[in-house]
């Protein structure tokens, strides 16, 4: 059976985004799985250690100087995005099964006038409404109702249908994941999942009656239920997955609790996008000091699922 084409962004070529993405191109266990396509700025791919023996490269140019330092730039943002249009063009074409991106500045992309605060808007707007941030590692499953919002705007945001559409379209991702009948602990906004109304009224306003409509549509979700009792209880194995309500929610909870090496997943779009869950790490870019573990973790998810 021919091994899957899995295109890879290489994320800010000012980042450690080359650095991680030649580490991972050199593991045995990535090139075992795939054929990897590069797409990405190729001075920074062959600073870091790229050539063609790797991996071939499509190579991505800027209309604009390079900065003089490492640090958010126009540059920066106009290749990484342009990298991340073509991926996910061919992509949808079918040309690959999946697209692995390395980590992106959002100054950057705001730099460069690219409209969207991450690949998550992006994807969203071209390739599929129901696009979900989710997050794995092994056995620790999570997604997000909201994304990248300030906290004050978090409450605004979360609306019965939001929670509803992102619940529906959770319990869809994990039943690929070979989950029959997906059981979902949804967490609460609030602390003490509001206290009865003291602490905010989110939590019987919104969470719950959306939780009611999930169970009579057949969606086993249960909630809602304080964030910080959660995730040991999905360690132990009590739920299939965590549906969190804000970014930090998440993330916080999953990098204390991962063994593994965490994978970011894009689910319910018309091709299979992955990538790690750190950033661009300026202050160690071209330091030979960035742990691509994650990166690694990213591209085999996406040759095997």
């Amino acid at each position: 059976m021919a091994k899957p084409i899995i295109l890879i962004t290489a994320g800010d070529p000012l980042g450690i985004g080359p650095e991680v993405t030649v580490k991972a191109l050199r593991s045995p266990q990535v090139r075992r799985v795939c054929v990897p396509v590069l797409i990405g700025e190729e001075n920074s791919l062959r600073a870091a250690g790229w050539s063609e023996k790797l991996a071939p490269l499509i190579a991505i140019d800027s209309t604009r100087p390079a900065p003089r330092s490492v640090q958010p730039s126009a540059w920066g943002g106009e290749i990484s995005f342009k990298a991340v249009q073509l991926a996910c063009q061919l992509a949808a074409q079918g040309r690959a099964r999946a697209v692995v991106t390395a980590p992106i500045n959002k100054q950057s992309w705001a730099l460069a006038g690219v409209p969207f605060t991450g690949h998550t808007e992006f994807l969203r707007k071209f390739y599929g409404d129901t696009a979900l941030m989710m997050f794995v590692s092994g056995g620790l499953r999570c997604a997000l109702v909201s994304e990248h919002f300030a906290i004050k705007d978090v409450s605004k945001i979360i609306s019965k249908t939001r929670l509803i559409r992102a619940a529906q379209d959770f319990a869809a991702a994990l039943q690929k994941l070979g989950i029959t009948k997906p059981h979902i602990a949804v967490s609460a906004l609030n602390p003490h999942a509001g206290d009865n109304g003291k602490f905010g009224t989110e939590e019987t306003r919104v969470i719950a009656p959306a939780l009611r409509t999930l169970q009579a549509s057949g969606v086993r979700a249960e909630g809602p239920y304080p964030i910080d009792s959660l995730w040991a209880q999905h360690s132990r194995g009590k739920f299939d997955g965590i549906l969190c309500m804000y970014h930090d929610q998440a993330l916080l909870g999953l990098k204390l609790a991962a063994q593994q090496p965490i994978v970011h997943i894009t689910a319910g779009l018309d091709f299979l996008r992955t990538s790690p869950t750190h950033g661009t790490a300026f202050d160690i870019a071209g330091k030979n000091q960035a742990d691509a573990s994650s990166m690694i973790a990213a591209i085999l998810w996406a040759a095997k699922n």
